[in-house]
């Protein structure tokens, strides 16, 4: 047995090899862009198979083995959520889809006004009532392993225990490095999701070879099975009609409610069409998991020794009949089983932490500066793989505490039992407007606490967490305080007693409570846009734009959602206000718009805290207050016509107003343009004329004299020629009679001209540091590759001039994307003001009168090249010092080499 046992840890190790690069191509995949076959409705289904546990891979079983049918209940409840309210689950996962809901605490949230500490309530529940259910995945492992291990050496605890730690150790670590490769949790993790389905078929293959093992081969087909099944126990068993109603109730609440389940139900959604084939595939699936249980049991019962842990049976029957194969097929079906649960929960969970509880502490510790701190991606991330290990090594103590002995049935009953208590106030809150958050809080507390007194307190053992002084005389002596017989009532399962006791009273604390209390304006647009959301697709307008400042908008959404990404959404809003530049107007719109973007990052609670932390606050119009009130048809229309035209009013008045102000400082540019192009013209023409005459009129002059007046003349002249070129090639840009030179060229061969020519031009000035990536530049463009290397002797030229710091440095950065090739030429001074941002590529505007050495035609002539190449050359603001964008069309770049 020594050899099956190293055999078994060998296959398990083949096994966990095998997921890993299941997870990881299936990422590469994802990341260049071959999603079709990971985002399939069959994916999808099988996904939703993380709800089969090793609960119902071993314990389904053991129940059977136990109680007869009972174990029905646990797979009757799913089914009848998909099949009987497949409306209610497309509602669920629009509002997901549409408010960027990134878990359950997520949703109850964003439901109440955006409150914080509901999810901070939802979280602290959802993790207590996980940590058990992790536990119960450890201990079925465990149990796997002393099979195996029990041939020919007796199993010990520490054997036990190290397995326990070994199993949690690796789990954590697998799910750190596939499920926090992303920081938005809207973005789908593929690898999980397909090493889940992988992981689906596995445990279903592995059951459905057990079954058919003991139907023809240790029976003698159907007809002999099921006669030995009606001459067993099981044949004559009774259903409790009240505890089968009740435990259908309680599964069907936690296929809604477990972390995990919301994960692969709601966020990991790619289609609402997928609802459709899961609706029956997924039922389907159930059905063949629960096909061979009852004859599985039947078969152990007859098989094994009285004394025998019917859980086991899955492995004790092949065993005994010397089928070591099917039996390591069946082990590999639990811990699938058992693996898939804990990386998915610790997924959820660690998310729901992150967002709302790491992040708010992070938020009020650097007060009010939330767009001038570090990345906080990388805060972010990291709590979320520490969470990942605590919650992991939070079930393993649970396992520890608590010996491992229990049924995994009573075990999975317990979480089920803890994460009901969510299901009154997330149901109630996507159907009823006049749900409040006093309610939502006050019905959470009150299941929360009633569900760790009953139930899972009591689950740790007696005389741990609760003595038996109050199992026998109740808490604080009162004999109604019982933790099983609450308010005096006696006799009833233990399970079903705290069922009903906490899911009733938290129902009518939360109804209750919610009719004697009023919703803040905000939890009122909230209510509107949940119950009614095929009505809206967008959110509550509710921000307003005051004191708004586009550039620390700007900043705050590159550290949590990366540079590339938010200087892509902002520049997509300025374009679709019709702003110039890459800053949009911080209108309402937009500002919804942010915050939902930022809300699945970090949870919508903290990604509204962070923006009003910006914008300093929000307020509601009495147009909102009519829509939400909805008196009538008419006055909604006609309130949303008025809204609109007032925004576009406002919008157009703003946009007026500030080309008014432009021309104004254009106007004075362009007089101080004239003075300085009179100065620049009359001072090379008065050394020329001054020195020629000098020339002209001395006789005997000596021959270095004449070198020396000549030089001068000859020096003004081609500073001369310098300003007539400059002002002609940009009146010959501007009027389209250029003629373009187009030929192939390396990028970095340009470059290295413009870098080469740019330092020749420097008269001696500031040396500065370059930066550049060679393997970055192996581009082969096919365009003017003269007029682009003029552009980039500009940029290169103007952070040798401008640049203001102690030790200037410019970073060049390329990179390639499906619009072509775009360089950033960033330096690392202070940059350029933001008043002044606008009208640097004008042909009448210098940055600094003092430090200027030309005309000011430099930028604007840049801009010229550009769109007769056909790109775009733009100032990036929000970066560590002067900063600039040259965008050149997928066209020009040919290949890389």
């Amino acid at each position: 047995m020594t050899a099956m046992l190293n055999t078994l840890v060998a296959v398990c190790l083949a096994y966990v090899v095998f997921l890993f690069l299941v997870a990881f191509f299936a990422e590469r995949a994802a990341q260049r862009g071959r999603t079709r076959w990971l985002r399939s409705p069959i994916v999808y289904t099988l996904s939703l198979s993380i709800y089969c546990t090793a609960w119902t891979f071993y314990g389904a079983v053991g129940n059977a083995a136990r109680s007869g049918l009972e174990y029905l209940t646990i797979y009757i409840g799913p089914t009848l959520v998909m099949v009987g309210w497949w409306w209610g689950l497309r509602k669920l996962v629009r509002i997901g889809r549409t408010q960027r809901i990134t878990s359950i605490a997520d949703l109850v949230s964003a439901r109440f006004g955006k409150s914080n500490l509901l999810a901070v309530g939802v979280t602290i529940l959802a993790v207590i009532a996980t940590t058990p259910y992790i536990a119960l995945q450890l201990q079925s492992v465990t149990l796997s392993f002393e099979v195996f291990a029990q041939g020919d050496m007796p199993a010990r605890t520490g054997d036990q225990t190290h397995t326990a730690l070994w199993l949690a150790m690796g789990l954590a670590i697998f799910t750190v490095l596939f499920g926090t490769r992303n920081l938005d949790a809207n973005e789908r993790h593929h690898g999980v999701v397909m090493a889940i389905a992988v992981e689906a078929v596995v445990k279903l293959t592995a059951l459905l070879a057990v079954g058919a093992f003991v139907v023809w081969g240790v029976s003698d087909g159907p007809s002999a099975m099921l006669a030995k099944i009606d001459a067993s126990d099981l044949g004559h068993w009774q259903a409790d009609g009240g505890r089968w109603a009740g435990l259908t109730l309680l599964s069907a609440a936690a296929f809604l409610t477990l972390p995990r389940m919301f994960q692969v139900l709601v966020v990991e959604n790619e289609n609402e069409g997928h609802l459709r084939t899961a609706s029956w595939a997924f039922p389907l699936y159930l059905m063949l998991m629960s096909l061979f249980v009852v004859p599985i049991a039947v078969t152990g019962l007859e098989l094994m020794p009285e004394d025998a842990n019917p859980d086991t049976f899955v492995l004790t029957v092949p065993l005994s009949e010397g089928a070591n194969g099917l039996a390591i097929l069946s082990f590999l079906g639990g811990f699938s089983s058992a693996t898939s649960m804990v990386i998915v929960a610790a997924i959820a969970l660690s998310t729901m932490v992150s967002n709302h509880i790491v992040m708010p502490i992070w938020l009020r510790a650097t007060g009010a500066g939330a767009s001038f701190f570090g990345d906080v991606r990388n805060i972010v991330l990291l709590a979320r793989r520490v969470s990942i290990v605590g919650i992991v090594l939070l079930g393993y103590l649970y396992y520890r505490v608590s010996g491992g002995g229990a049924a995994l049935t009573s075990i999975g009953l317990v979480s089920f039992t803890g994460i009901a208590q969510v299901l009154p106030v997330a149901v109630g809150g996507i159907f009823w407007r006049g749900a409040t958050r006093t309610g939502a809080f006050a019905g959470l507390t009150v299941g929360l606490a009633l569900w760790l007194f009953t139930s899972f307190l009591p689950s740790v053992g007696t005389g741990v967490l609760l003595s038996e002084r109050i199992f026998t005389e109740g808490l604080f002596g009162l004999g109604i305080l019982r933790p099983h017989a609450l308010f005096g009532i006696e006799g009833i399962d233990s399970t079903l007693h705290a069922l009903l006791w906490s899911l009733s009273l938290s129902t009518i604390a939360f109804v209750g409570t919610s009719l004697v209390s009023f919703p803040s304006p905000l939890e009122r647009l909230q209510g509107a846009q949940f119950v009614n959301i095929y009505q809206h697709t967008g959110g509550p307008r509710s921000w307003s734009g005051g004191p708004a400042q586009s550039e620390d908008l700007m900043i705050m959404s590159q550290r949590i959602l990366g540079a590339t990404e938010a200087q892509a959404l902002f520049l997509r809003e300025a374009r679709r206000q019709g702003v110039s530049g890459h800053l949009p107007d911080p209108s309402p719109d937009f500002l919804e718009i942010l915050e939902k973007e930022l809300s699945g990052s970090v949870g919508a609670a903290t990604a509204h805290a962070m923006v009003g932390q910006i914008t300093g606050g929000m307020q509601v119009s009495v147009e909102d207050l009519m829509a939400v009130a909805d008196e009538t048809a008419q006055m909604m229309e006609y309130s949303s016509q008025l809204e609109t035209k007032s925004q576009e009013l406002t919008r157009t008045a703003r946009q007026l107003r500030d080309a008014n102000e432009k021309l104004t400082r254009l106007s004075v540019q362009k007089d101080a343009f004239l003075s300085q192009i009179s100065h620049e013209l009359r001072t090379p023409m008065t050394s020329i004329r001054a020195f020629s005459e000098i020339l002209r009129d001395s006789e005997g002059m000596l021959e270095s004299d004449k070198i020396r007046y000549a030089s001068v003349i000859h020096d003004e002249a081609i500073r001369l020629t310098r300003l007539l070129d400059d002002l002609l090639d940009l009146s010959v840009l501007e009027n389209g009679q250029v003629n373009l030179n187009i030929r192939q060229g390396r990028l970095g061969d340009v470059l290295d001209r413009a870098e080469a020519a740019a330092a020749a031009a420097s008269d001696g000035g500031a040396r500065i540091v370059i930066k550049r990536r060679a393997k970055d530049e192996s581009i082969v463009l096919n365009t003017d590759l003269d007029r682009l290397t003029q552009v980039f002797i500009n940029l290169i030229a103007n952070a040798r001039k401008y640049c203001d710091a102690a030790a200037p440095e410019l970073e060049i950065r390329v990179r390639s994307n499906l619009g072509g090739v775009v360089l950033e030429f960033v330096d690392n001074g202070t940059g350029i003001a933001a008043e002044s941002q606008d009208l640097i590529f004008e042909k009448f505007a210098r940055v600094s009168d003092q430090k200027a050495g030309g005309a000011g035609l430099g930028l604007a002539i840049c801009r010229q090249i550009m769109r007769r190449l056909g790109g775009e050359i733009s100032y990036l603001p929000g970066q560590s010092g002067a900063a600039f964008r040259v965008e050149l069309p997928a066209e020009l770049a040919m290949a890389a080499q």
